[in-house]
């Protein structure tokens, strides 16, 4: 089965010192270029990342929504296969509901290359994660979710986001880092 990576959303404005910053969400960012260097050619048959890119409404972002420092050398380098937009113009939390600059859809780009399976990791836990895990499994993705290379906002809502992706099939890995 061919496995896939989704790194969700790890943006300087969802780290600390952001406009939306995630405790931990600097520490995730390291520790998931590092997962993504050392899965390089092996364990991921493609690595893709989101990017929350609000244009209206957009007050709470950057007029700049970059990756974050710690994770940037990682789509410099060219590991990251492919980069898929959200939220332009709406509230979008989900990957699923991002496309390429070209307009490929996430799901649609997986099942050309004959992904079956994805981990997802990133930024938030409770939010996007979420939504993006839950929509890889409605999109009939075996999704797993590696908890430890993701960030939450708060106790409370992680806790509720991990039951409902167990329940929704999602296999789950490791604690998420929530430090709310």
């Amino acid at each position: 089965m061919r496995r896939g990576l989704i790194v969700v959303d790890v943006q300087k404005d969802f780290c600390e010192g952001g406009s939306v910053p995630v405790k931990g969400g600097a520490d995730r960012a390291a520790a998931i270029a590092e997962l993504v260097r050392r899965s390089a050619g092996g364990a991921y048959a493609h690595v893709v990342a989101t990017r929350d890119h609000h244009i209206d409404p957009g007050g709470h972002f950057s007029d700049r929504p970059d990756f974050h420092p710690h994770f940037a050398p990682v789509t410099a380098d060219g590991i990251v296969d492919e980069v898929f937009y959200k939220g332009a113009h709406s509230a979008s939390k989900s990957g699923f509901e991002g496309s390429t600059e070209g307009g490929t859809p996430l799901a649609d780009w997986l099942h050309d290359r004959k992904i079956a399976a994805v981990d997802v990791v990133g930024i938030a836990t409770d939010h996007c994660v979420k939504a993006t895990a839950l929509d890889g499994v409605r999109a009939g993705f075996a999704v797993r979710v590696l908890l430890g290379y993701t960030a939450g906002v708060a106790s409370d809502t992680t806790r509720a986001a991990v039951d409902e992706m167990r329940q929704a099939g999602v296999h789950l890995t490791g604690h998420p880092v929530v430090l709310s």
